[in-house]
């Protein structure tokens, strides 16, 4: 009977043992864990401060490229807002036109000239942000809805502004919208192409 007893105790002191090392492991555990957490949660607070920074950066620099190139162009122009929202998981970004203080769908409130003149610039400011390709933009038509002279003349100016001050070279097809001698003084060399028979004639202005 006694030696009975002794074994049962040893059994439960062995018992007791190995669930004082698990506790003991568990606890470890729980503490490396809460370290692990704090260490996500530090890392989760950076990549959110980095992405609202990112976005304030792409903000500016978009909104300004796009509101100058405007300017250049319209006696009204319009502004543009890009506004970053969450969906679906991901982070999008809505292209917006501002006018005192009201903001519109730029497809659906503004004519086509102004559409003409932001994707221009917008295409400018994705190139400032990146610079990982050569500096040469290739254009076809980018300004065809803008109307009237004095609109295509000072959209010329604006193109070689921004090709000076940039460093970027612009080439870029387009039909006589504005006057012949704006177009030469618009630009490093000028190419007028005609057909004649069938043949592309290629004559140089400038």
């Amino acid at each position: 009977m006694l030696s009975e007893l002794r074994n049962q105790f040893e059994r439960l002191s062995g018992e007791q043992a190995q669930l004082e090392k698990q506790i003991k492991e568990l606890t470890r555990e729980k503490s490396q864990y809460a370290r692990q957490e704090k260490i996500a949660e530090r890392a989760r607070d950076i990549v959110r401060t980095v992405a609202l920074q990112t976005q304030q950066q792409l903000e500016f620099r978009i909104s300004g490229m796009v509101s100058s190139a405007q300017e250049a162009v319209f006696d009204d122009p319009y502004g543009l807002v890009a506004r970053f929202e969450e969906r679906r998981g991901k982070t999008e970004c809505d292209l917006l036109f501002s006018r005192e203080g009201q903001e519109f769908d730029p497809l659906a409130s503004s004519g086509y000239g102004a559409v003409d003149v932001a994707a221009f610039a917008l295409r400018v400011a994705a190139w400032c942000m990146g610079k990982t390709s050569a500096p040469i933009l290739l254009l076809d038509e980018p300004f065809k809805h803008l109307k009237g002279e004095e609109q295509n003349r000072r959209a010329i100016e604006m193109v070689h502004k921004l090709s000076e001050q940039l460093g970027l070279q612009v080439i870029m097809i387009s039909d006589e919208r504005a006057p012949r001698e704006d177009i030469i003084a618009g630009a490093d060399r000028v190419f007028d192409v005609t057909i004649k028979d069938g043949i592309s004639q290629v004559e140089v202005m400038g």
